[in-house]
């Protein structure tokens, strides 16, 4: 009989000298779900490089062990939500960073929004920017036509990208790829 895994015996695991005994631990974090998501977040940045590593690896499994079919839509909203929690101005960049790509493969149109707020951000609106090309629906795709007209002019063509990359055409802005230079 498998003994269930808690968060604390994961993150005891994590911070392991032993990197067989650390990467079992993070291949089951999947298991351990949201609550395992803020202390993961915490031993990301307070961890020694392989201990840091090992979390936001944990982090990644927990994330795509959700966005597999059959999974409830319970826990769905419960990782969400606790991803969603690691969004503020308190969580470091590196953290917030990796939630945005996170975010781009679980999440829909409620959590766009939430996303979309991130492009005035200067060290984090690409991610913002990816992550939102990737998230389904039309929240999403709404909040990128919004952001065209509001992002600063170094930043549009980026838009511009994930508006075409989800196919919409875009007048009076041509591709830099044809647009002629020097030879």
């Amino acid at each position: 009989m498998k003994q269930e895994l808690t968060v604390k015996d994961l993150v005891q695991s994590l911070r392991s000298d032993d990197a067989n005994k650390r990467t079992d631990s993070w291949l089951s974090a999947g298991e351990v779900g949201a609550q395992a998501i803020a202390p993961l977040a915490d031993l990301m940045v307070e961890g020694e490089l392989e201990t840091s590593r090992a979390a936001k690896r944990g982090l990644w499994k927990i994330v795509r062990t959700i966005g597999a079919p059959g999974v409830s839509a319970q826990d769905k909203k419960a990782v969400l939500e606790a991803l969603e929690g690691l969004l503020t101005s308190q969580t470091d960049v590196a953290v917030r960073r990796e939630v945005l790509w996170m975010l781009s493969e679980i999440a829909d149109g409620e959590m766009a929004k939430q996303v979309g707020s991130f492009l005035t951000d200067v060290e984090l609106r690409e991610d913002a920017r990816c992550s939102l090309e990737r998230i389904p629906g039309p929240e999403s795709l709404a909040i990128l036509k919004g952001a065209l007209d509001t992002v600063p002019d170094d930043f549009k063509m980026n838009i511009v990208q994930s508006l075409r990359a989800r196919g919409v055409e875009v007048a009076g802005h041509p591709c830099q790829k044809l647009v002629p230079g020097k030879s």
